[in-house]
């Protein structure tokens, strides 16, 4: 098949190019169309119970991720010019595309008891611009009085003062929101230094954007830095600017199919999808070189130029086939997962990677048929003196020192497997973000002052309408909120309690002693006061108060909400201090009458890690299946797979074994490196065992000699392109994103040792099996020559053997 494909290339060679053309520039039409991603992706599937949960609490009372923070700490924050500077700051703030509502210190809103009308009003505290020092402190005074405030917009131990905005979460799922977030940081900028106060600045919509950010400025710098790494390495390997050229223009096309696909398959740019492209520049280039070492290894040994293009493509067309294909399968399978970014991921990684090879496959053989034939110093490298002697000693140590390759593998096998055993699954919602990064120091800033600023959201029902505003209700809540609060990892809850609490507060004049939950005496004479106006100087205040307070139940108040605020706490720590609480929650309600939810962002964040991490699993385990197939396909024996499995195992196992003593956790992004290397990993393999046996029938089936053979004519490809993956991977791992950079340097360790282990254990493993393989061979006559094959691709061509 493979002489009939060579020879249908080299024939229609130009309709084959002018068509590749065509379709890329179709294919730069549609790339030129890519969007990047600004919607919250799901990483668990629509299906599963706690997404469902969170869907139906989203339907009753929104979002729950829609408050950016911004938090000061100073002892000078109620002196005039300080404070003034900050209503300022709020003033400015409202008017920002976006922001919908503020909660700080100066928009609090106090409540007044107006015996003549028997009603609560609610007011501004800080009304006007309260210049008077004298002024501000007396109502500074009146502030800390109200216990509604404290904990939630200030630490009075700490004197760290927080303000909450409320932004549109529709402008915060549109390219809109970098503007909205440039705005908010400039006027906190200014402030920041006008008084030498750091602003610190944090919550998910400020999350997201900056992450989002970072992952269009690191795509284009990657896709940079691996064509010029990439280049750099071939013009050094072949001395040849138009192998150069040659490779990069392939690399190129299948950046633009890649971007394409994307937007063909209505996908967006995420923080996986942003990696296609840099991934298919590394994947690429190896196809390149080796087709063309191939094609300079055949020139060299008789100067047919066109007879080294059919050997190039018979021989190598196969092994780049398959070896795609692996690749493509670690890649593939996470679209058989239920993880709509993974599933993104998988499909369009694993097309483009059929994608790349098709291209290669094409194009080099069609534009090396035009070229001249490759000059001396064009194939200089396959004499290099420093890579000759690196594969002598290859030879030696695989020839005279198996033991001692058997000794060392073991002992490394058994390090690993001691590794393993001390790793830990733990993911954390600023995982991938560096541990000095602003982002992560300002989120620790309100952790350690306001216990964090992760939502956790609780649904208590009631199971009957009007069931929030009992009073029993009204005291299980509080029950629940004192539970919450006297955990450290978590901030004083929310709920309508809180609103009740601060309205008995008002009816007794202000007394913090009353900031309580009322009795049976306390509302008869405290209901009419519920319903509450607004002062002549208060507008909206009265409505804000309302909403907030209205927020916490549903619209027939059978349902009441209590949002609480807590520590990035991880994964592995969320469930264990869920099912802490549980039979606390489940003493306060009793089953019969309530039915208490735990949900909101945490409780997803913390669903899809191990969802991820279990898919993932199971995704490696999938590889590994499949991969055995093609293997099994390929060579059609049982020992041949089991010899070309384990050089693949042990490098996966050396991986997870360096991650347990280095101590670095099993995560969603860490997992995704053995699906990964284990797909590119093996190309190495197969190039190997495909070279060694269409090599033994050259050498009358006798295996020494072919391996000895195939360690120096294939050994010396196999380094260069590791190289090139190792240098490609390793750009990653100067990702700021803690994920790309892991995929990036464990990718890297993992294909450096997979390199190893195939140019040593794999041919050691042959000679052991010698006599095995021979018998074989001989007696199922696996082995034939090609050269027969050859001549008619030629004599298709209407080519002279001595052209």
């Amino acid at each position: 098949m493979w002489q009939r494909l060579a020879g249908f290339v080299l024939k229609y060679r130009l309709s084959l190019l002018l068509l590749l053309l065509a379709g890329t520039g179709v294919m730069a039409y549609f790339a030129s169309k890519v969007q990047m991603s600004y919607d919250y992706v799901a990483t668990i599937p629509h299906d599963n119970p706690k997404f469902l949960e969170y869907q139906r609490f989203k339907e009753k009372f929104g979002g729950d991720g829609n408050m950016l923070v911004l938090g000061v700490q100073t002892d000078s924050f109620f002196q005039a010019d300080f404070f003034n500077d900050y209503v300022k700051l709020n003033q400015d703030l409202k008017k920002v595309t976006a922001v919908e509502n503020i909660l700080s210190v100066p928009m609090a809103i106090n409540l007044i008891k107006n015996d003549s009308t028997h009603k609560l009003e609610a007011g501004l505290l800080f009304k006007g611009g309260v210049s008077d020092q004298a002024e501000i402190d007396s109502l500074a005074n009146v502030f800390r009085t109200l216990l509604f405030y404290k904990g939630l917009l200030y630490n009075p131990d700490t004197h760290a003062y927080l303000m909450g905005i409320y932004v549109n979460k529709d402008v915060f799922n549109s390219s809109q929101r970098t503007a909205v977030v440039a705005e908010i940081s400039k006027l906190a900028k200014a402030f920041e230094e006008k008084h030498h106060t750091e602003v610190r600045m944090s919550g998910l919509p400020l999350i997201r954007t900056v992450m989002a950010v970072k992952v269009a400025d690191e795509l284009k710098l990657f896709l940079k830095i691996s064509f010029l790494l990439t280049g750099l390495i071939l013009f050094l390997f072949f001395r040849s600017f138009g192998a150069v050229l040659m490779s990069m223009i392939v690399v190129a096309i299948g950046v633009i199919w890649s971007v394409a696909t994307i937007v063909l398959m209505g996908y967006k740019i995420t923080l996986l999808t942003g990696l296609i492209p840099s991934l298919i520049v590394v994947i690429g280039i190896p196809n390149c070189v080796y087709f063309l070492s191939k094609y300079h290894t055949e020139y060299a040994k008789h100067a047919n130029k066109t007879r080294a293009l059919i050997r190039m493509i018979q021989r190598m067309g196969i092994v780049t086939l398959f070896t795609n294909l692996t690749a493509a399968i670690g890649f593939g399978v996470f679209c058989f997962t239920n993880s709509a970014i993974l599933k993104e991921f998988g499909v369009v990684a694993g097309l483009n990677i059929m994608f790349i090879f098709l291209i290669s496959f094409i194009f080099l053989p069609s534009v090396l048929s035009y070229l001249p034939p490759p000059h001396k110093r064009h194939t200089n490298y396959l004499e290099s003196g420093f890579f000759r002697g690196m594969l002598d000693f290859i030879t030696t140590l695989v020839f005279k020192h198996r033991k001692g390759i058997y000794v060392v593998s073991a002992v490394l096998v058994i390090l690993s497997i001691v590794g393993m055993g001390r790793l830990k699954s733990v993911g954390f919602m600023l995982d991938d973000i560096p541990k000095t990064d602003k982002l992560f120091t300002d989120l620790k800033f309100f952790e350690n002052n306001f216990k964090g600023v992760m939502p956790l959201e609780i649904a208590v029902d009631t199971k009957r309408k009007n069931g929030v505003i009992n009073l029993q209700t009204l005291n299980k809540l509080d029950e629940l909120t004192a539970l919450i609060s006297a955990q450290p990892d978590f901030a004083r809850p929310l709920s309508v309690v809180e609103g009740i609490k601060f309205a008995k507060q008002a009816y007794y004049n202000g007394d913090s002693s009353n900031y309580a939950v009322p009795n049976q005496f306390d509302l008869g004479f405290l209901a009419p006061y519920l319903r509450m106006k607004g002062s002549n100087n208060a507008t909206g205040a009265t409505s804000t108060f309302s909403k907030l307070v209205s927020s916490f139940m549903d619209s027939t108040r059978q349902i009441a909400r209590v949002s609480v605020n807590m520590k990035d706490v991880g994964s592995q720590k969320l469930p264990v201090l869920m099912d802490s609480l549980e039979p606390k929650v489940t003493a306060i309600f009793d089953t019969a009458h309530y039915k208490v939810t735990f949900t909101g962002t945490s409780i997803i964040f913390q669903e899809g890690t191990r969802f991820i991490i279990n898919g993932l699993a199971e995704s490696i385990l999938l590889a590994f299946v499949l991969i055995m197939f093609c293997m099994l396909y390929l060579f059609r024996s049982w020992r041949m797979l089991i010899i070309s499995l384990i050089p693949n195992v042990i490098p996966l196992v050396v991986t997870a074994g360096v991650m347990g003593w280095v101590g670095i956790a099993l995560k969603p992004s860490t997992v995704l490196v053995f699906s990964v290397a284990l797909g590119i990993a093996i190309d190495v393999t197969i190039r190997f065992l495909v070279n060694f046996k269409q090599e033994l029938p050259q050498h009358d089936l006798d295996i020494s000699a072919t391996v000895k053979q195939t360690i120096h004519e294939t050994g010396l490809s196999i380094i260069y392109t590791s190289m090139i993956l190792f240098a490609g991977f390793m750009i990653f791992s100067f990702s700021e994103f803690g994920g790309t950079k892991a995929l990036g340097w464990l990718t890297s360790l993992t294909l450096v040792v997979a390199m190893i282990t195939n140019l040593t254990i794999l041919p050691a493993l042959l000679l052991w099996m010698e006599k095995a393989l021979l018998k074989k061979a001989r007696k199922k006559e696996l082995w034939k020559t090609l050269d027969e094959e050859e001549d008619i691709a030629m004599s298709e061509l209407g080519v002279d053997d001595k052209e």
